[in-house]
């Protein structure tokens, strides 16, 4: 089994600038990440989990972003469990995001 990757504010930057082919999704609470979030995320809920999964690609990379970096690591596991091969978490969430697009 597999286990999810962290991954750096930097190593993001690279990855969606260099490949088209990486999915995102914020699964911070709705207000926040309708006040802000990263260009061409997804934010998943507990309410479209179900659709989301049976509509992504399983073979794209997945980076998972939260607030801070630790909630994203759960919601990592939980997709590898799904069926997902590349996942990230990305270290320091939204909050390290924001502060080095600031």
């Amino acid at each position: 089994m597999s286990t999810f990757k962290h991954l750096s504010i930097n190593e993001l930057i690279h990855m969606t600038t260099d490949s088209n082919d990486v999915q995102i999704v914020d699964i911070r609470d709705g207000a926040s990440f309708s006040t802000a979030h990263i260009q061409g995320s997804t934010n998943l809920t507990n309410e479209n989990i179900a659709q989301f999964i049976a509509a992504a690609d399983m073979d794209k990379p997945l980076v998972v972003v939260c607030y801070h970096g630790v909630s994203s690591q759960g919601a990592a596991n939980y997709l590898i469990e799904q069926g997902f091969d590349d996942v990230y978490s990305l270290d320091g969430g939204f909050s390290a995001w924001s502060l080095a697009h600031a």
